[in-house]
């Protein structure tokens, strides 16, 4: 009894470390009068409650319901960019990240969230990595442990420093300030490193992580995989300009995973049992958060005042270079009609109407919010093999890279003729379409340089939301400001 009740509370305890309050500083040190780093990484059992702590982490509120782990980061990415429309106002959330106001301020809840959650996940990591090695339990087990909280500590320097950091520039010194690199639980001051000191570290612990994920499977639930190791190495290479790699990593990380039929990707897109997902979030009954799951803020059919309000509608130009033929093509409607619903799913009438709204995203229903969150899917990979190649003048190689993909969602696609420059943006084009709402466009017009750009005729952006119709390339706004919160604990932060 006494055996069990101890590990009890050495669950909480550990649990504890993961879910520390909001209000508390950046870097909060493990708490030395619940339960010692050592104590939390004693066996390899400790150190898998840790990492379903992270998990668990992506999905839950910190605060207020428009910051619930990472889909509002995703949600702020996509706001920020040119394809994802906010309609009205609704209840107000997020329209000041997309007016381009929440991540240029240092006060900003918005502009601190990101900074806080990646650091938390950081610390976290930072636990089992340097426990691991005395942690008792079989040696399997350790290095999966280990690899996973690689893979986070990588995933989650490259989110900060894409945000907070200067723009990778390719073929540069990239001597730029990046962010702080953490490789310890020590809160001590540091000053920020540079952009690339921040990718070489993330490609350290790739490549140590890459191997110890062998027996860990693929991926394709909420714990991290061989294979999504392999898939956010193929991220970086490409925002490195690396294509050669790029394309080899992209190649890597989609062995074992198959893309979706045109049927199941209509009816069923947000499914973690997906073959086609490589690594998500799926949030169970008892763990839900009615108003600030990601279907609350992103679907069609739940019956929330953001969704109702303001549905999310995809930029009409893009719209419009979708084939009639392709799938997709199903998941917005032109009228904010929306006959073509899946089998099963309901629009209220209080729900509002706008053109070009979608129905990619659909929750449980009008009444529960729940949905899967996709952080990386296996087409995402056909499309970093196939600009890469594409971008390294292997126009028959990205071609072929493309099709699969392609073909998958529409039947009609043939072989692309493209070449050169019109292959490229063929390329960005079926990117931009498949990985709508994502939460990628702010991290890809920054990477490749390019403005935002609202303004064209008869623009579906509604000006009393967005505002902001244009931003130039190399405008300082692409990088984040860095929180005042942390500046203020951190002296040795030089401010953007």
């Amino acid at each position: 009894m006494k055996t069990r009740n101890k590990l009890i509370v050495l669950s909480l305890l550990l649990i504890g470390i993961v879910f520390t309050s909001c209000e508390e500083e950046f870097l909060e040190r493990v708490p030395t009068d619940a339960v010692s780093a050592s104590s939390a990484t004693a066996t390899t059992g400790n150190l898998n409650l840790l990492l379903n702590g992270i998990n668990r982490s992506l999905y839950i509120r910190y605060g207020a319901q428009g910051r619930t782990g990472i889909q509002s980061i995703m949600i702020q990415n996509e706001v920020l960019g040119d394809d994802y429309v906010m309609n009205a106002r609704a209840n107000g959330w997020f329209i000041g990240t997309g007016q381009w106001l929440s991540h240029t301020s240092a006060l900003s809840a918005n502009d601190d969230f990101p900074y806080r959650v990646y650091y938390r996940i950081i610390r976290n990591a930072n636990t089992i990595i340097g426990g691991a090695a005395d942690a008792v339990g079989p040696q399997e087990e350790r290095d999966i442990a280990l690899g996973r909280a690689l893979v986070y500590r990588a995933w989650s320097h490259f989110q900060l420093v894409q945000l907070f950091g200067g723009r990778y520039v390719p073929g540069g010194n990239n001597t730029q300030l990046g962010v702080v690199i953490r490789t310890d639980t020590d809160a001590e001051a540091l000053p920020r490193n540079t952009v690339e000191e921040v990718y070489t570290q993330v490609h350290a612990d790739l490549a140590q992580a890459i191997p110890l994920l062998a027996g860990a499977g693929r991926g394709g639930d909420s714990n991290i995989g061989q294979g999504v190791a392999e898939g956010l190495q193929a991220r970086v290479y490409l925002v490195q300009g690396n294509y050669p790699m790029a394309a080899q990593s992209a190649v890597a990380a989609r062995n074992g995973f198959t893309l979706m039929n045109e049927a199941d990707y209509f009816n069923n897109f947000t499914n973690l049992e997906s073959s086609e997902w490589m690594w998500g979030s799926s949030i169970q009954e008892d763990q839900t958060d009615l108003f600030g799951n990601y279907g609350a803020w992103v679907s069609r059919n739940f019956s929330s005042s953001n969704i109702r309000g303001n549905p999310k509608s995809i930029n009409r130009l893009l719209y419009d270079q979708i084939s009639p033929t392709d799938v997709r093509a199903r998941l917005f409607s032109p009228d904010g009609t929306h006959p073509d619903l899946p089998p099963g799913v309901e629009i209220s009438s209080r729900h509002q109407r706008f053109p070009y709204t979608n129905q990619k995203f659909i929750a449980e229903g009008t009444g529960d919010s729940r949905m899967d969150q996709p952080y990386m899917r296996v087409s995402e990979m056909y499309l970093i093999e196939a600009e890469a190649r594409a971008r390294m003048g292997d126009d028959p190689g990205a071609a072929n890279a493309l099709l699969p993909m392609a073909q998958a969602r529409d039947a009609a696609y043939t072989l692309s003729t493209n070449t050169g420059q019109d292959l490229i943006d063929e390329i960005l084009i079926q990117r931009r379409v498949e990985l709508w709402g994502e939460g990628f466009r702010f991290y890809d017009l920054k990477r490749m340089d390019l403005p935002l750009d609202r303004d064209f005729a008869n623009s579906n952006f509604n000006p009393t939301q967005s505002i902001i119709e244009t931003v130039p390339a190399g405008d300082p706004r692409w990088q984040w400001l860095i929180p005042q919160r942390a500046t203020d604990n951190n002296p040795l932060l030089v401010q953007n």
